[in-house]
């Protein structure tokens, strides 16, 4: 009979967790999204040593949420012209056009491209290519996976990641904490910790992107996920890269109120509708042409003037009527909302309403790109979600988030492969891992009462930027939530926590991913008190209108002594000039 296995009892029986020593890589990829695994493949196409850093396993990433589709203009009679029109006036005028063109030329072959990789995208009677209508959209060009596309995408590319296992290394669960420069002011690694061990690394690299996504946990409730913290977009700021757009907000116009739940807007690509208290379907008011279509902002601020006058549910909601698409093509295309409606507001969508509101949704700004990913800081790149190329400007078009990930990121991974070829590379100094982990060691010290806990701080947080930097916003608002931020960061440098050891202690990690809100934060209001008009995503009741003559420009911003600087660019116009924005 064989012996009774023997489990160890307490921390004490394990033995010690060895980390693997960490090795030297040409490119250094930062996040594990969409943007991230796109970036790792095209340099490793380009025959260099790739290293992709998540702080999730990589189809934990939050690129598995997109539900929608996303954008190409792949049918006959669609064109990109077209498609980069759309944008543009979508983006209320503040996108640069050279990117957005750029973007919408290469949409076709990438869409094909993942196709051939193994994408299931959803294919008409005739065994082509599907669309479905998306906001904003003048033809059907959002190609789909049901309402998983996202994650359909996120799975086929990390199964190339496994393929290109010898020339792409994956670190699954080492968190980030800081860049480190050179002293030519080059970036040149990236201070991480492991998670699963707590032990502190400083890797190197000729060529580092940040793929880590948006900042949507500054906000109370988001559609983002708990990752969604601003890391990449804090640690590029602090290092003295420049920002750009980051007033503009988007609030996404269907998400469950109180959750944060996101309601695909394929729900209304395939005809649903928006009703008020009253029954009336309320867009034709606002947008008589492409009523529930319209652009996100446009839909978001109808939405919340119906509930603001009155006209909304007594739990300040309105209605989206998914009853009038049929039964079949529901469950054929939506499935995930109809189980999202289910579980987590017990309606039966394919039978009644559901209640939905304007809800925090995504990024357009972030850390300031050229169309390859170059940020100001030689050997520093960006893409996805954390970079502003600006191809969204003041208003990101539904389903070209995931366009841009693929899009920006091949470039981005090819030019930085291109970088570290004819770079030599530098040795990061060990200070800023010890700084690091002085940071960490000085956390971890706090006795238990000295200041406030991490989450109430961020709770405080979430609803002061989702009260007063939301849909409509005015001066006083914004500089209310501005002080509040302002003092928060001060409470956070007493914030405690209640782990104390090193093996998966989420309690480190989220007093980090607290500093780094609070620098999205501080970022998000200093611009959006800056720009003082309506455009997009910004709508000042104070400034209503648009202002080209002023603010055709983007407002960059960049860490001084006193906190952020505020510069301006200008917005690169190729050939549509800003009109009138109707739908």
């Amino acid at each position: 009979m064989l012996g009774a296995r023997q489990y160890p009892t307490a921390p004490s029986d394990f033995g010690a967790i060895e980390s693997a020593p960490v090795p030297t890589h040409d490119v250094l990829v930062i996040g594990a999204g969409l943007a991230g695994q796109r970036a790792a493949l095209a340099a490793a196409e380009e025959g260099v040593s790739v290293g992709i850093v998540s702080k999730v396993h990589p189809v934990r990433s939050h690129s598995n949420a997109a539900q929608g589709g996303i954008n190409a203009a792949l049918n006959p009679g669609d064109s990109w012209e077209s498609h980069a029109f759309d944008t543009i006036k979508g983006s209320d005028y503040l996108s640069d056009q050279d990117a957005v063109e750029i973007m919408c030329r290469e949409a076709p072959e990438e869409i094909l491209h993942l196709e051939h990789l193994g994408v299931t995208f959803h294919r008409n009677e005739e065994g082509k290519l599907g669309t479905r209508a998306f906001g904003g959209a003048s033809a059907a060009r959002t190609y789909y996976v049901a309402d998983i596309t996202g994650q359909a995408i996120m799975h086929v590319l990390y199964e190339q990641l496994m393929k290109h296992a010898d020339s792409v290394a994956r670190y699954e669960e080492w968190f980030s904490t800081a860049l480190a420069l050179d002293e030519q002011g080059e970036c040149c690694g990236v201070v991480t910790r492991n998670i699963a061990d707590g032990s502190m690394e400083l890797f190197r690299a000729k060529s580092v992107i940040l793929a880590c996504g948006g900042n949507g946990q500054v906000w109370k409730p988001t559609t983002n996920a708990l990752i969604c913290t601003g890391d990449g977009i804090a640690m590029a700021y602090r290092v003295g890269a420049k920002l750009m757009d980051m007033e503009m907000i988007q609030y996404h116009p269907t998400t469950l109120a109180g959750k944060g739940f996101l309601i695909t807007e394929g729900a209304r690509g395939e005809g649903a509708h928006l009703l008020n208290a009253k029954g009336e379907r309320f867009m034709e008011r606002y947008a008589p042409n492409k009523m529930e279509l319209a652009s996100r902002d446009v839909v978001s601020r109808a939405e919340q003037t119906e509930i603001n006058e009155g006209r909304g549910f007594p739990d300040g909601t309105v209605a989206l009527d998914i009853t009038v698409v049929p039964k079949k093509r529901v469950h054929e295309a939506l499935r995930e909302i109809v189980l999202v409606g289910k579980d987590f507001a017990g309606v039966d969508i394919t039978r009644e309403p559901i209640h939905i509101k304007p809800g925090n949704h995504y990024t357009m700004g972030g850390i300031k790109t050229d169309v390859d990913g170059r940020t100001d800081i030689p050997g520093l790149y960006s893409a996805g979600e954390t970079a502003c190329v600006s191809v969204h400007g003041g208003n990101r078009l539904g389903a070209n988030s995931l366009l841009d990930t693929l899009i920006f990121g091949r470039r981005s991974g090819a030019d930085a492969a291109a970088r570290a070829k004819r770079t030599e590379g530098s040795r990061p100094s060990k200070a800023v891992l010890e700084a690091e982990q002085a940071t960490i060691d000085a956390i971890s010290a706090r006795e238990k009462g000295s200041g406030r806990r991490v989450s109430e701080i961020k709770f405080d947080l979430g609803t002061a930027m989702d009260a007063k930097v939301a849909v409509f916003r005015d001066e006083a608002g914004i500089q209310e939530a501005l002080e509040t931020v302002r003092r928060l960061k001060v409470e956070a440098e007493t914030a405690y926590i209640d782990d104390k050891g090193s093996i998966f202690n989420q309690d480190i990690l989220g007093a980090i991913e607290l500093g780094y809100m609070l620098d999205n934060a501080e970022c998000t209001c200093v611009a959006a008190l800056e720009r003082k008009e309506s455009r997009g995503a910004q709508y000042r009741t104070d400034f209503p209108e648009r202002n080209d003559e002023e603010w055709l420009k983007h407002i960059d911003l960049q860490l001084n002594d006193d906190g952020p600087e505020i510069s301006y660019s200008e917005v690169t116009i190729t050939q549509w000039e800003p009109q009138e924005r109707t739908y």
